[in-house]
């Protein structure tokens, strides 16, 4: 089964499981790499760069309590060896002296680190809030204050939804978070030469969507 079809079936068990209210309980939850992804784009006068990465690219750890998600905390490590951009010799480029720099390992991971969540109110099963995730990123061991659009999704089954979800991972609390923001090179200590200032951006926007399943 596709990834698509299983995001169709999550979306068929949201409104399933509606009816149903946040439980009051600290929860912590994993990654599900399988359909999870972040995406970097950088958007010039001459050409648009699109890097993705899925998978082992992503760890992420989350913990808080539905009824409780302004208290929520949570961190966020990619692979930057692992983005990819479709053309070869730009990735590697990328991950060279001039930008990212990851032969030394400490500049391999971007990071982000949860601060806090501004949101109206208890998530409720099957609905879909939105919030402003506030953090810190850090990449090229430059750390920059940021603040992300978010759209969250708790999704709570019954034991037979869980049973018949369990084989792609999916538990009796689930959190499907969507996120966007951005900031540049520039922040992160590097700079965009001249000569590829109509081909690469100085700003780089960038978009999360995580599926997390309860421990």
């Amino acid at each position: 089964m596709t990834p698509r079809i299983i995001q169709s079936s999550l979306a068929l068990l949201m409104v399933a499981a509606a009816p149903l209210s946040a439980a009051a309980e600290q929860m912590t939850f994993r990654l599900l790499g399988n359909y999870s992804r972040v995406t970097f784009k950088s958007d010039a006068p001459l050409e648009t760069i699109v890097g993705t990465t899925a998978g082992p690219g992503i760890t992420a750890t989350l913990s808080g309590d539905p009824a409780k998600p302004a208290e929520a905390t949570g961190t966020v490590k990619v692979d930057l060896n692992t983005v990819k951009s479709g053309v070869e010799p730009r990735d590697r480029d990328m991950v060279g002296k001039n930008y990212r720099d990851t032969a030394n390992e400490a500049n391999r991971y971007a990071l982000f680190e949860l601060k806090g969540l501004e949101i109206a109110g208890p998530l409720q099963p099957g609905v879909e809030m939105p919030g402003k995730l506030k953090g810190i990123l850090t990449v090229k061991q430059k750390p920059v204050e940021i603040t992300a659009d978010a759209r969250i999704t708790y999704v709570k089954l019954t034991p037979e939804q869980v049973e018949a979800q369990k084989r792609f991972g999916f538990t009796s609390d689930n959190i499907r978070l969507r996120a966007t923001f951005g900031t540049t090179f520039a922040n992160h200590g590097m700079q965009v030469p001249q000569l590829l200032i109509f081909k690469l951006s100085n700003d780089i926007q960038l978009e999360a969507d995580f599926t997390f399943a309860r421990q």
